[in-house]
């Protein structure tokens, strides 16, 4: 399936929404620290329903630590400097779609590692900054197994 990285997330709820997602959808979820909160945080398990939905979710300390261990694996950068359309790349199993933190996206440092025609996008009104972290997640992953066939749904 895919890996759905967040760049140093900041807000709770946010993320205990992405965690349900990704229980659904058989991604795998990667947080790359610092984190805006701690994982036992009252919010982020509303959100996220249960703790049994963490077996999905791995942490890293950097993101040179996460980039070691997605070593093989293309890194896509879904973030609003992208030039594609997040519905015109072919994505492959084992994709990683990283997604910044909802202050600051990512970061110079991470966007410089990126290729450009890595770097998706999802289309908005020109006079708007960006969507809801956990609404982009879902987007752009959904898309992402739609092209597979939603592999393992019932």
């Amino acid at each position: 399936m895919f890996n759905i990285a967040l760049f140093e997330p900041r807000i709770a709820p946010n993320t205990g929404n992405i965690i349900r997602l990704v229980a659904n959808n058989g991604c795998r979820l990667h947080l790359i620290e610092p984190l805006g909160f701690e994982l036992e945080d009252k919010q982020l398990r509303r959100a996220g329903l249960d703790y049994h939905d963490l077996v999905n979710v791995t942490r890293y300390l950097n993101y040179a630590q996460f980039a070691k261990a997605m070593t093989g694996s293309r890194i896509l950068a879904c973030t609003t400097r992208g030039q594609i359309s997040y519905d015109q790349i072919q994505y492959q199993k084992g994709d990683v779609l990283l997604f910044g933190s909802e202050i600051s996206g990512l970061s110079a440092e991470v966007h410089a590692q990126i290729p450009q025609k890595f770097k998706i996008k999802i289309p908005m009104m020109p006079s708007n900054r960006s969507l809801n972290l956990s609404n982009s997640v879902a987007i752009i992953s959904y898309e992402a197994w739609r092209q597979l066939g939603f592999v393992e749904a019932q």
